[in-house]
């Protein structure tokens, strides 16, 4: 039976006021939400999760990152608020990963899944926590995504939970829309936060970054060109915006999902933006129909396969219960805040690709080309001055990313107040920072007369932070 030719019911009145009743959005929502779609495509996106979040946790074993990022320095540059996560010593970090790899592998077979998904992203996250420096976007989704995941329910196809269980085979429409706008929000935010002067009129930093490139065959080239570099810049912008649109629409699916693949290989290949690329494909998959891995796998086989029947429709259209209204308020709750965070940065003085303040959790990907230089000036209480470089307190990754970025700058500047503390010798510490944001000329990011050491971290905009030349 289709499922347009369910039969659906009314739902109770609730409070109203006058002719309004209050209830009745809250009430659309949790009914249509409810509806029985097929839960393949939930199936699929799990197991794409699963893969990618693997490979992910493999690279940093690979590559030596866990020792490099979290093992060997001395300090890191913790988030407001969370000052009390810190990194666990060798050999327990490695068994952190191992158990992330091991739980990465239950996501994929669908073995407890819903507490595998939460405790993946309880673990994952908590990794982010660990060190700003280590902020990646993609880092963000993953931990966002398996938080998603862990509310939604995986015993119903596709996994070892559902060979347990009653494996129907359905799963509510709100399990699917849920990661799609997940997913949107992403595209969305990248899309918008493009739309500025340096990414539209000065094709920045594409410039500067594609002709690195030429020495590739056949297209190297072409990217060393400036013409190049405005027409890769506007098609980003317009991809971004426009993607999620080209993916619901059914007509034009498919060929938007061959560009959107051939779109994050390609940047994958020239930005070696690690797993994005491969986690962002994956995920599109959900805008297709929810049933199409089982009618991909019917066609390969040359039988049907269908779930069983959908749920009665008294059981699905029934009046929403106290429970029900609160979970569609909570999912509103929550959506609200993943489009406010982006979008804090209106509320710092500045340009945010300046002064960085609400720059992270904001999706702003490839739109900043910074190169900083800096050095502290430290002055005891007898008067005694000398210089001293961040890299004799950091490692050489937060040594590099701190250069141009205030938070960061500031935390180090306590670093070096408490080092000297510690030897008895109470100290200022003041900044001379040197930024070039996307191709322009060197300038001062920190005011070299505050004296950083007493200053306190936090969310407030920074007075010490100086605004560039217009």
């Amino acid at each position: 039976m289709a499922l347009t030719d369910l039969p659906s019911t009314g739902f109770a009145r609730g409070p109203r006021l006058g002719t309004l009743d209050l209830w009745r959005p809250i009430d659309v929502l949790h009914r249509r939400g409810s509806e029985p779609v097929d839960a393949t495509s939930i199936a699929v996106f799990r197991i794409a999760f699963g893969i990618v979040a693997l490979v992910a946790i493999i690279r940093f074993f690979a590559y030596g990152w866990i020792d490099q990022l979290y093992v060997d320095p001395l300090h890191h540059f913790s988030y407001v608020g969370f000052e009390w996560v810190r990194a666990w010593s060798a050999p327990w970090m490695h068994l952190h990963f191992a158990a992330l790899g091991a739980l990465s592998i239950a996501i994929i077979l669908g073995w407890r899944t819903r507490a595998s998904l939460l405790l993946f992203a309880v673990g994952f996250t908590y990794i982010e926590l660990i060190d700003k420096t280590t902020y990646l976007n993609h880092y963000y989704f993953i931990s966002l995504a398996a938080l998603l995941l862990a509310f939604i329910p995986h015993d119903r196809a596709w996994s070892l939970d559902a060979r347990r269980g009653s494996g129907t085979g359905w799963t509510p429409a709100w399990t699917v829309w849920a990661l799609r706008i997940q997913i949107a929000l992403v595209y969305c935010f990248a899309g918008f936060a493009k739309l500025n002067h340096d990414w539209i009129v000065n094709a920045a930093p594409l410039r500067f970054w594609l002709p690195q490139h030429a020495h590739l065959p056949i297209v190297g080239p072409l990217l060393d060109e400036l013409c190049v570099a405005y027409a890769l810049s506007w098609a980003g912008a317009a991809f971004d915006l426009t993607i999620v649109a080209w993916m619901l629409w059914g007509r034009s699916r498919p060929l938007a999902f061959a560009v959107l693949i051939v779109f994050h290989l390609v940047t994958g290949q020239l930005f070696l933006i690690g797993v994005f690329p491969y986690m962002m494909i994956a995920a599109s998959l959900i805008f297709f129909g929810p049933g199409w891995p089982r009618r991909l796998v019917s066609r390969i086989r040359h039988q049907p396969a269908t779930p069983s029947d959908p749920p009665a429709p008294g059981l699905r259209s029934q009046v929403p219960s106290t429970l029900g209204r609160l979970a569609v308020l909570v999912a509103i709750a929550v959506l609200i805040v993943q489009i406010v965070v982006p979008l804090r940065h209106h509320f710092y003085p500045g340009p945010v690709q300046w002064n960085e303040e609400g720059y992270r959790f904001s999706w702003r990907v490839l739109l900043t080309e910074k190169v900083g230089h800096i050095e502290y000036r430290v002055t005891d209480a007898q008067g005694r001055s000398w210089l001293e470089l961040p890299a004799a307190y950091l490692s050489p990754l937060q040594a590099e990313r701190m250069t141009t970025q205030p938070d960061l700058i500031l935390a180090t500047a306590h670093i070096i107040r408490e080092y000297h503390a510690r030897r008895g010798r109470q100290v200022t510490v003041r900044a001379d920072a040197l930024v070039s944001l996307n191709g322009r000329a060197g300038q001062r990011l920190i005011d070299p007369d505050v004296d950083l050491a007493t200053e306190t971290p936090g969310i407030t905009p920074k007075h010490w932070i100086l605004r560039p030349p217009d």
